[in-house]
């Protein structure tokens, strides 16, 4: 016995090793561990195999479900097989023993298969989304042979369109339902798992109702919204990939009208393209979708960063989301870690841009670009770029921003080593061609990709450019200018302005100037391409690129687009030329040098001026009083000679890798290039509510950006019915805001749009404004 005992304590010693412990039921644990598993009856081990053997693995499942143990759907769920699988074992086991349960590998002899083209049609077809029921029919084979041949190809199926497990009218084959957990009937035994989840009829659709296309709704069987353990543990043993949203009704729920943004979010395309181009983050309480509903939301709610999340209660806003929690810090972070690792964030950014040329194709007329540097202070040496903001050059990273002709982002490329706009604009254009197609596009950009030989491969390429004229000193004569008024998007415009003809390049590019004059007499010329257009709307659009400058201002004060989201960094181009700095020092001793020569020969010039005649009558005798001087001349020109010389030994530009100490780094931009996405996705939101809502409020210009702030900022009453989430904002600051957020409510309501992973229709309201205080 005391060699019995030592041999089972080893064999579960508490040996650090991977393990996996699935429970079949109640009585009965599987452990698998190096490829042993081990059967535990009520802590008794009673059945050891090989986890390759497939005769001990039938014969243990039928010893568990011959002496009740456990039941075959129990058994199918743990062992990875159909309950159609067990039955069989257990047919075959009564039939002719162990032996029985033995089976060659390979496929079954005597079986015809499919022919190979009728396997890469089944491909195909299901490739273009058709269903297998279609797809047996037209090959004449059962639908039963669809399912196989596509398991054996690995095919995954999505999930049915279901918001709870339905268990009336039998199961979907393509479904496996999840296990329920077993709650004791009124004789105190432990009933069947299956027997304990109440059968839930799924709704049905209302054919008024628009649901995003092909999104696959979460299962649960969860009844409680404030206690989700249950789907925690599915989502820890890999049988949920999202958790579901179950709402509980509340009255003044913190934060709640940021579900007012939800109809914009989902019409930015975010989440259907998240879904195409990830598709899953793996088995997870917080999925795919999950994640990207909190991320834009939390971007509405101006949580910044994800380190913000500590000051705000996970529980309230997992009531926004339909939790019982919101994720946190580290969860949302490792989320972000999980779709960078991916490498997809520029795929994922040309699918939202293709998105919304699709439903603005109206405001592409005119795309602003410029580039925005985040500034960089770690301990890592990576590239500096110019801060405009800050009159200096820092570390960090440029992002050149694609706006459109309402200073709305488009998309946002990361530079390599903080590329000039100069360098960048012709891949800008590629981008935006594979966009917008063939329409005419007009690029509008500052001074500082001033350039006139790119100007014409711009103009080469099929494009129009409007900009600043950059480093021109003249002046236009004031006869040339005119008034000019007109009225452009909505808006009345006067301007004084000339409008003339340019030549550069020696006479090859010919271009347009409109100068524009101010009151106080100063001119700022303006060159385009574009010959069609009024002079008073090509000043108009090259002012209005102040859209952008604003955009940035606004991201970086209510979205924190300065935030680094990460610090690790990677391996850059060793190669990479650089301004070597050596060159750069005895230029500034050359300029040194150069002031100094004509500092001594301005001073001399001077004394030479001023020389009276009647004291030195000739050259030799002023040279002879003035000899120091005129020593300290020749030795500053010398040296400046010897610098010159010294300059031209040295290269101009270097690899960076002779002047960096150590590796050459740069900062990853992949999970940086998916915060910008996502915060571009929520401004966008944040943009077409204001759109929304400014034929109800007479202020819109001024203070509808407010507004809708305020709104999305508001607590909000949340009930549930049968069909519908019910949102109900607490009241505004004033009466006409009350109406103008009740008259966008009634235009979001006409959109009847399901919350993301639900069957429940958004109905939004508000509460009618106390009344006035009796003074």
């Amino acid at each position: 016995m005391a060699d019995d005992t030592v041999k089972q304590g080893a064999l579960f010693d508490d040996a650090p090793g991977d393990e996996e412990i699935v429970t079949v039921s109640a009585q009965c644990v599987l452990r698998t561990r190096q490829g042993r598993r081990v059967v535990v009856v009520a802590g008794v081990p009673s059945l050891y195999y090989s986890a390759g053997d497939r005769m001990a693995e039938a014969h243990a499942i039928v010893s568990l479900v011959g002496q009740g143990w456990a039941s075959q759907e129990e058994a199918a769920r743990a062992f990875g097989v159909t309950t159609r699988t067990v039955r069989r074992m257990v047919v075959r086991f009564d039939e002719g023993g162990l032996a029985a349960l033995g089976r060659r590998g390979g496929y079954p002899p005597g079986r015809p298969r499919l022919p190979a083209s009728r396997v890469r049609m089944i491909e195909r077809l299901k490739g273009r989304g058709v269903s297998n029921r279609r797809i047996a029919a037209r090959l004449g084979v059962t639908e039963k042979a669809v399912r196989k041949v596509l398991r054996r190809l690995g095919w995954k199926e999505t999930a049915p369109e279901q918001g709870l497990l339905a268990l009336e009218g039998g199961a979907d084959p393509n479904v496996s339902a999840l296990p329920a957990p077993a709650a004791p009937d009124a004789s105190g035994t432990q009933a069947p798992a299956a027997a304990q989840v109440p059968a839930v009829p799924v709704l049905p659709a209302d054919p008024n109702v628009s649901a995003p296309a092909h999104e696959p709704l979460p299962v649960t069987t969860g009844r409680d919204p404030a206690d989700r353990s249950f789907d925690r543990v599915c989502a820890a043993m890999g049988l949920l990939d999202d958790a579901a949203p179950l709402f509980r009704e509340g009255r003044r729920v913190a934060g709640a009208g940021v579900l007012l943004a939800i109809p914009a979010i989902l019409e930015t395309g975010v989440l259907d393209c998240a879904r195409e181009v990830y598709g899953s983050i793996g088995p997870a309480f917080f999925g795919l979708r999950t994640s990207v509903v909190a991320l834009a939301l939390f971007a509405l709610l101006r949580i910044k960063r994800p380190e913000a999340l500590k000051e705000r209660s996970p529980e309230d806003l997992g009531r926004i989301l339909g939790l019982d929690r919101a994720p946190e810090v580290k969860t949302l972070r490792r989320k972000l870690a999980r779709l960078a690792s991916m490498e997809r964030a520029s795929a994922f950014g040309r699918a939202l841009a293709l998105r919304r040329v699709a439903r603005h194709g109206e405001a592409m007329g005119f795309l602003y670009t410029d580039g925005h540097v985040r500034v960089y202070h770690g301990k890592h040496t990576i590239p500096k770029a110019h801060v405009a903001r800050m009159k200096m050059p820092a570390p960090g990273t440029t992002d050149y921003w694609m706006n459109d002709q309402r200073g709305e982002p488009l998309f946002v490329v990361t530079a390599k080593a903080n590329a000039h706009l100069t360098a960048m604009l012709l891949p800008l254009l590629d981008e935006v061609r594979a966009l917008v197609g063939e329409r005419r596009v007009t690029i509008v950009f500052d001074r500082g990709g001033w350039s006139p030989k790119l100007f014409q491969r711009i103009v080469a390429a099929g494009f129009d450019i409007l900009t600043y004229r950059k480093g021109w000193k003249g002046r236009v004569p004031k006869r040339l200018f005119k008034e000019h008024t007109a009225r452009i998007d909505g808006k009345d415009v006067a301007y004084t302005l000339a409008d003339q003809g340019i030549r550069l390049l020696k006479g090859k590019l010919r271009l347009r100037q409109v100068t524009r004059l101010t009151q106080s007499g100063h001119q700022t010329p303006v060159v385009t391409s574009r010959r069609d257009l009024a002079a008073a709307e090509v000043a108009f659009r090259m002012f209005e690129r102040w859209r952008q400058e604003n955009f940035f201002k606004y991201l970086r004060e209510e979205y924190a687009l300065d935030a680094l989201l990460e610090h690790a960094v990677e391996p850059d181009d060793a190669l990479r030329d650089v301004p070597n700095p050596r060159w750069n020092q005895i230029d500034s001793e050359i300029r040194k040098a150069r002031a100094e020569v004509m500092k001594l020969s301005a001073h001399l010039g001077l004394d030479a001026l001023a020389n009276p005649e009647q004291l030195r009558r000739t050259m030799r005798g002023f040279k002879i009083a003035h000899a120091g001087q005129t020593r300290a001349v020749c030795e500053a020109m010398e040296r400046l000679v010897k610098l010159e010389r010294a300059r031209a030994k040295v290269p101009n530009r270097v690899p960076v890798k002779d002047i960096v100490q150590g590796d050459v780094v740069r900062l990853r931009a992949e999970r940086q290039l998916l915060g910008n996405l996502f915060k571009m996705a929520a401004y966008q939101a944040e943009c077409d509510l204001v759109r929304r809502i400014a034929p109800f409020y007479r202020r819109a210009e001024d203070e509808g950006r407010t507004l809708v702030q305020a709104a999305l900022a508001s607590a909000a009453d949340i009930g549930v019915t049968a069909g519908e989430l019910r949102i109900t904002l607490a009241p505004l600051s004033s009466p006409h805001r009350c109406r103008a957020v009740a008259a966008l409510c009634e235009e979001l309501n006409k959109t009847a749009v399901r919350f993301p992973g639900s069957e429940l229709v958004l109905r939004f309201a508000v509460s009618p404004p106390p009344p006035p205080a009796i003074r």
